[in-house]
């Protein structure tokens, strides 16, 4: 009985290995984006009076907790 050498990496698909790295670098730039634009909403809010942020429901310790109330728990 002849003894048949199998490939224990035959279910990973190239083309996977390959995208992997690419697909790395497209969610951290979707990340870095919406960091940015947080980012911009903040200082926004930041720029406004306190009276602006209160007709919003809004104090300013409460700012950052706002922006990014959907992305963590703060």
């Amino acid at each position: 009985m002849a003894h048949i050498a199998t490939n224990t990496y035959a279910h990973i698909s190239l083309g996977k290995v390959l995208a992997k790295p690419f697909v790395a670098i497209g969610n951290f730039l979707v990340k870095l984006g919406e960091a940015n634009s947080r980012a911009k909403t903040v200082q926004r809010l930041n720029d406004m009076s306190d009276a602006e942020l209160a007709r919003l429901g809004l104090a300013r310790e409460d700012i950052v907790r706002h922006v990014f109330r959907d992305y963590m728990y703060l």
